[in-house]
C-alpha cells in the first residue's frame, strides 16, 4: 500500500470513529446544558390529589437546585388520558414530563375502548417514584364501623355507589375488583378529579370512594371520613390501626396506586438519566421522604429499566382486573 493510500486510509478510519462517537459526545453535550430554561411537569388529575403533591414537592427541589422555574400543569380529563397524551405529543427534549400513574400508564389501555396514545411506546420512563395504597372511605353517616358490616349493609340493601377520580384509576378499579369479590351491586360514579368527588362523599351524595391514602387520610384522622380499609396486602406504615381489606375476609385483594415520572418517546437517554438521578435524589432525601412518608407514600426511586420492567408486569397484572370486572370505557 502507498503511503498516498495510507493516509486516505486513516483519513477515513478517523472519519468513521468520529461519527460513531458523535452521538454519544452530542448527547453529553446536551445534557451537560440540560435544563436551560423552564420545564413543565404534566400533572393528569386535579389539585390537591397524590400526584399533584408528588409533582409540586419534586418541582420546588428541582427549580431550587437547577436554577430553572418548574411549572406544574393539571390536565385532568378521561381517567388522565388528556394530560398523558398532550405530553406524549411534546417535544422529546426533556422539558415536558408527565406525572404518570397507575391508571394513565398501566389499566387505561384495558378498560378504554380507545386509547390516543400508547402506554409503553410513546414514552421513556425516568423513574418510578412512589407507591401508595387506597383507603376504602365511606361517609360517617353511613351505619357501618367495621367492614364486615359494610358488606352486609351493601347486599342487604342491593344497591350502593362508589366514587372515583376518573374511570381508569386505580381508585375506579379498586372499587371495581371490591364488587366483583364481594357480589355487592355497585354503581361507578366518575368524576374528574379527586377534589370534585371528594365533597360528594363527604356529603353522603355518593356511599364510599377508594381514595389514595395521601390526600384521604388527613380526612379521616379530622373525622371527617371513616376508614374501613387499605387495599394493599399489608397494612400501612402511615396508619397501622387500620387493617387491610384482605384480612377482613377478602383474601388477595391488593390494588396499589403508583406514580412515575415519564418523557416523550425518543427523548435522549442522557437526558432521562440526569433526571433520574436529580429526581431521585430529591425523593429520596430526608426531608422529602419523610414528608412523603407521613401521608403514606413509599419512596422508590428506580432506574429507568426498573420502570419499565414494573410498567409491563403492572399492565398484565390490571388487564385481568380489568377482563373479570367486565368494566368498559368507550
Amino acid at each position: 500500500m502507498t503511503r498516498s493510500l495510507q493516509r486516505t486510509f486513516a483519513s477515513l478510519l478517523a472519519a468513521a470513529a468520529f461519527l460513531v462517537a458523535a452521538p454519544a459526545a452530542f448527547a453529553q453535550a446536551g445534557a451537560a446544558g440540560f435544563p436551560n430554561r423552564p420545564l413543565k411537569i404534566v400533572v393528569t388529575f386535579t389539585t390537591g390529589g397524590a400526584p399533584d403533591i408528588l409533582a409540586r414537592l419534586i418541582g420546588d427541589r428541582l427549580t431550587a437546585d437547577w436554577g430553572q422555574p418548574v411549572v406544574i400543569d393539571n390536565k385532568p380529563g378521561a381517567g388522565g388520558n388528556t394530560g398523558s397524551d398532550f405530553v406524549a405529543k411534546s417535544p422529546a427534549d426533556g422539558y415536558t414530563l408527565v406525572l404518570g400513574t397507575v391508571g394513565t400508564h398501566s389499566i387505561n389501555g384495558a378498560l378504554y375502548a380507545k386509547m390516543p396514545y400508547d402506554m409503553v411506546k410513546d414514552f421513556a420512563p425516568v423513574t418510578l417514584l412512589a407507591t401508595t395504597p387506597n383507603l376504602l372511605v365511606i361517609n360517617n353517616d353511613v351505619p357501618a364501623k367495621t367492614l364486615a358490616e359494610f358488606i352486609a349493609l351493601g347486599k342487604k340493601e342491593g344497591k350502593m355507589t362508589f366514587a372515583s377520580s376518573g374511570s381508569g384509576t386505580s381508585i375506579h378499579v379498586s372499587g371495581e375488583l371490591f364488587k366483583t369479590m364481594t357480589g355487592i351491586d355497585m354503581t361507578h360514579i366518575p368524576y374528574k378529579g379527586r377534589a370534585t368527588a371528594i365533597p360528594d362523599v363527604l356529603g353522603g351524595r355518593v356511599t364510599m370512594m377508594f381514595d389514595n391514602m395521601p390526600s384521604s387520610l388527613p380526612l379521616v384522622k379530622e373525622g371527617k371520613l371513616r376508614a374501613l380499609g387499605v387495599t394493599s396486602a399489608q397494612r400501612s406504615p402511615a396508619a397501622p390501626e387500620i387493617p387491610t381489606i384482605a384480612e377482613q375476609g377478602l383474601p388477595g385483594f391488593d390494588a396499589v396506586s403508583w406514580f412515575a415520572m415519564f418523557a416523550p418517546a425518543g427523548t435522549p437517554k442522557a437526558i432521562v438519566d440526569k433526571l433520574q438521578v436529580e429526581v431521585k435524589k430529591i425523593i429520596q432525601s430526608p426531608e422529602v421522604g419523610r414528608k412523603l412518608a407521613e401521608i403514606g407514600l413509599e419512596v422508590v426511586g428506580s432506574t429507568p429499566e426498573e420502570l419499565a420492567a414494573y410498567q409491563r408486569a403492572e399492565i398484565a397484572k390490571w388487564a385481568k382486573v380489568v377482563k373479570d370486572s367486565g368494566a368498559k370505557v368507550e
